[in-house]
């Protein structure tokens, strides 16, 4: 059941995990270990050395063949210490304190003048409007044209809703519409095939639009730096060396598609928690000092990444369970971030929960690089909702993504009076 995508459609199943989490925290899935219990997800993700991600990468599927599973290994995700280490570290001193204090400026500055484009229209669908802003985001990260940014719309689309048929074959941007860079990645961009089927779009020869782009740009970077994050990365220099350029295309890869992806569902999926909340969403209106916590919570109660999976090292035993060298060790955000035993009452949205233990940006060496700028966009999003629209409600049915893996929203239709 919390593998079958369809189940997804009608919500997480929360009430099954948990039955799953009291039976036995460690529980024999398909071909996999399901981690359910916060604390021994916890336990798995800062040891690499025990669970690893680089054997068998992170996603609960194999790769298809050893080719696939060696290009899934270059990517930072899917690597263990030093290796990953040396990345991320590079990683982090590319975001400058100037860097992040101008997107910081500019997000709160984004999200307001997405809200005041349909302030006056009475109704709009959040899903799409929210959809904008980590995109204009990473844009800025990247130092990629404004007109540009809707490649990576499309791009996480294809990788993230490939369970999705609506998603899978996601194609919004035209030539006409970019710029030389961008038309260029056009050319090559996949279409399905006799049967309908998009290639793999976690092989590289099933997004060759999106490594033109980074090749393109991680080129032009490096002969033409700005005042980006991305320039910055091409720039620097230490004992490992500077970013090569196929690192920088993985790097791309993983900050345009999980980079915006995982903020583009957990904003509205923050919005449908309130509006499942009216009384704790009139708190939130009343008193905006509540808004960190509140947006805490939603990243607690939505939990946008259901699981990650690591590869056990040795034989080793995990709350009683014997797991085998090689097995599959998916850790579940979803059931973890609603452990009866670290959330009191875990069911209940409250955006005063204090203490707010969520794993829903990971834990240990691989906790998410992006996570205070995540945090910076939901609360300058929610400010302006709250500034510009007051109160809303649901104007129409929302509609899930397809997928096990992301809890998404496609669409998430609301209106308002003000």
């Amino acid at each position: 059941m919390i593998t079958d995508p369809d189940v997804y459609t009608r919500g997480v199943p929360y009430e099954h995990l948990a039955s799953l989490r009291r039976a036995s925290p460690v529980v024999r899935v398909d071909d996999f270990w399901a981690v359910l219990r916060h604390a021994d997800v916890k336990y798995v993700l800062r040891n690499p050395k025990l669970f690893s991600s680089h054997l068998g990468g992170t996603q609960i599927r194999d790769p298809a063949t050893e080719q696939d599973l060696t290009y899934v290994r270059r990517m930072m995700l899917n690597m263990d210490p030093p290796e990953h280490a040396r990345l991320r570290g590079l990683l982090t001193k590319a975001f400058t304190p100037r860097a992040v204090g101008r997107l910081t400026e500019r997000i709160h500055g984004w999200a307001r003048e997405l809200i005041t484009a349909v302030a006056a229209d009475g109704r709009c669908d959040f899903a799409a409007v929210a959809a904008d802003l980590p995109l204009l985001t990473l844009a800025e990260v990247f130092g990629i044209p404004e007109q540009d940014r809707r490649l990576m719309y499309d791009w996480s689309n294809r990788v993230i809703g490939y369970q999705d048929a609506d998603y899978a074959v996601s194609a919004t941007v035209e030539a006409d519409q970019v710029t030389d860079l961008a038309r260029a990645a056009l050319a090559v961009r996949p279409v399905p095939g006799p049967d309908g089927a998009m290639p793999d779009p976690r092989t590289r020869a099933g997004m060759p639009d999106l490594y033109a782009y980074a090749t393109a740009l991680g080129e032009y970077k490096r002969r033409h730096p700005g005042d980006d994050v991305v320039s910055n990365l091409m720039s620097h220099v230490d004992d490992g060396g500077r970013v090569s350029i196929a690192e920088f295309e993985n790097l791309f890869w993983l900050f345009s598609v999980a980079g915006n992806e995982t903020l583009r569902n957990g904003i509205p999926g923050g919005l449908l928690a309130l509006l499942s909340h009216p009384a704790q969403y009139r708190l939130l209106l009343a008193d905006r000092s509540l808004l960190p916590g509140a947006v805490e919570e939603m990243l607690r109660w939505w939990t946008p990444v259901m699981h990650f999976r690591r590869t056990a090292t040795e034989d080793v035993r995990l709350s009683d369970v014997d797991i085998r060298a090689g097995d599959k060790v998916v850790v579940w955000f979803s059931a973890a971030n609603r452990d009866e035993s670290v959330f009191p009452d875990p069911d209940r949205f409250d955006i005063g929960r204090t203490p707010n233990d969520h794993l829903t940006f990971g834990h240990g060496p691989h906790f998410c690089l992006g996570a205070q700028l995540a945090r910076v966009q939901l609360r300058a999003m929610f400010e302006a909702v709250l500034d510009l629209l007051g109160e809303v409600e649901l104007a129409g049915t929302p509609v899930r993504l397809r997928s096990n893996f992301q809890n998404g929203l496609k669409s998430l239709p609301i209106r308002w009076w003000r």
